[in-house]
């Protein structure tokens, strides 16, 4: 059996996580600078030590340092002394580090089949018939076999489907050219805040995050999230995203020992603010089931009511730093905090969530039969890798001794759905230009048949003016980019294959 995990003591009290509970799910709360990122690495440190590994985001940028000796802060050996530690050795744990942009880690990428209609339409803030049209546009490019990569893929396939609404409306619905346009102006405004590096290959997987050192110390992963809080939707939308694939991917193992993973999810009021009620309800069942994939949560915010009440009631392990009641928003929060807790006839819950200082949390985690434990006040244990930021150097050779070292530097462009409708368009101009000086020739004299009739030449008629207006521009490369939707649906051409 594994032993527990220390996470807080008191004078009287050693306050532990069993590791067949961690999948259970949990929560850190509490104001700013009152504890919470220092028990976020406590607490994977813990992990890691089972052999369990984690992924968090790094918001502040202080958590790198894990990847370092810890040792020189005077707070932590103060702690260290108070709590009375044994076997505390300072140390550095496995990491790997992950970055949206490649700067600060490796690339994280997915590609856009994987994430899917509804996880971008959250992104872009679409409304629901925005939404709708998303939908249509994934599942034409599914049935004519074009993949959708990246950023270019999806503005080639919207206006594909946007210029033959027509073709496809018996089939797919309206796709109205204001909803694809309200799409294209949010994909410009998604590519300008840096969002379109998420999209590409080679896309990551999932497995190359689930791994252990020689010694069998889980690794943490950490993303670098400084960055991508600048846009707090996109930031969301990864991490849910990562959330269903392991729910997708893994398969159900029921009550293991210890997890599979435990994924913190910092900020996680962003994933809730303004979500729509489909994808609330995919978050609600994703949380629910994915314990079952071995798989542990652990959300954390400044206050519990950033929590659905839905997703809050699924969370057994419960770490709760101060709260300061200076609003009505603030005293309410208190008092939430206080009812979710087992009561404890030694101790007024909803006064010392008010008093506690910094480093200090009211703790109740789940025991063997899953049940709640009485709340204590307790102080988190320090962790013993370094507490503040790894260094640029450091990072560095971190990452050039990753596992996955040099697997997902180099961005890979693969034909997909914007290559194929650009080919299609190349061979239409193509084969108008080679039908032009015949039709000239033809025309070159008078047909006085015709005249006499009073019939004209259909040689200019609308879709033939179409054709040469666009032999005419596909010289350039703005005329290739404008006409390469037109011609792939007017003309035709061979569907690809995936």
């Amino acid at each position: 059996m594994i032993e527990p995990m220390l996470i807080a003591k008191n004078n009287e009290t050693d306050s532990v996580m069993l590791p067949k509970m961690a999948n259970r799910h949990g929560l850190i709360a509490g104001a700013t600078g009152t504890g919470k990122t220092v028990t976020l690495q406590s607490l994977a440190e813990q992990f890691s030590r089972i052999g369990v590994p984690v992924f968090m985001a790094d918001v502040k940028g202080d958590l790198s340092g894990m990847s370092q000796v810890g040792g020189g802060n005077a707070k932590v050996e103060a702690r260290v002394q108070q709590l009375a530690l044994t076997g505390y050795s300072n140390k550095a744990y496995p990491v790997m580090f992950w970055d949206m942009f490649g700067a600060k880690g490796h690339p994280v990428r997915t590609t856009l089949s994987e994430m899917g209609p509804l996880l971008l339409s959250r992104m872009l803030n679409l409304n629901e018939v925005q939404s709708g049209v998303m939908n249509a546009i994934f599942k034409v490019a599914d049935d004519n076999g074009m993949l959708l990569l990246d950023l270019k893929d999806l503005r080639a396939m919207a206006q594909h489907c946007a210029e033959n609404a027509a073709t496809y409306q018996t089939q797919y619905g309206n796709i109205s050219t204001a909803s694809v346009g309200a799409i294209q102006r949010s994909l410009l405004q998604l590519e300008t805040e840096g969002g379109d590096a998420l999209f590409g290959e080679p896309a990551l997987n999932l497995e190359d995050m689930m791994q252990t050192d020689a010694k069998g110390l889980g690794y943490i992963n950490i993303l670098a999230a400084d960055k991508l809080l600048n846009s707090p939707r996109v930031y969301a939308t990864l991490l849910l995203w990562l959330l269903s694939e392991l729910f997708e991917k893994l398969p159900e193992v029921g009550d293991l020992e210890k997890p599979k993973l435990v994924f913190f999810f910092d900020e996680a009021h962003l994933l809730f603010n303004d979500a729509p009620a489909m994808l609330m309800q995919k978050i609600e069942q994703v949380v629910r089931l994915v314990r079952s994939k071995g798989v542990g949560i652990y959300f954390v915010s400044q206050n519990p009511l950033d929590i659905p009440d839905v997703v809050l009631g699924q969370l057994g392990n419960r770490v709760q730093h101060a709260l300061r009641a200076f609003t009505p928003r603030d005293q309410k929060a208190v008092q939430v905090a206080a009812q979710t807790f087992r009561a404890n006839p030694k101790l007024d819950v909803a006064t010392a969530i008010t008093e506690l200082g910094v480093g200090e949390a009211l703790v109740s985690f789940l025991d063997e039969k899953g049940a709640p434990t009485p709340v204590e006040r307790t102080f988190i244990c320090p962790p013993e890798s370094r507490v503040g930021p790894a260094t640029d150097a450091e990072r560095n050779q971190v990452m050039t001794q990753s596992l996955v070292a040099g697997v997902y530097d180099k961005l890979v462009d693969r034909e997909s759905a914007y290559e194929t409708l650009k080919q299609r368009a190349e061979q239409a101009a193509a084969a108008t230009q080679e039908k032009a000086p015949q039709e000239q020739e033809s025309s070159s004299g008078f047909d006085l048949g015709g005249i006499l009739s009073g019939k004209t030449s259909r040689s200019d008629s609308v879709l033939e003016s179409a054709a040469k207006s666009a032999a005419r521009a596909i010289g350039s490369q703005l005329g290739r980019a404008i006409i390469r939707g037109v011609l792939g649906s007017i003309l035709g051409g061979s569907k690809s294959k995936r």
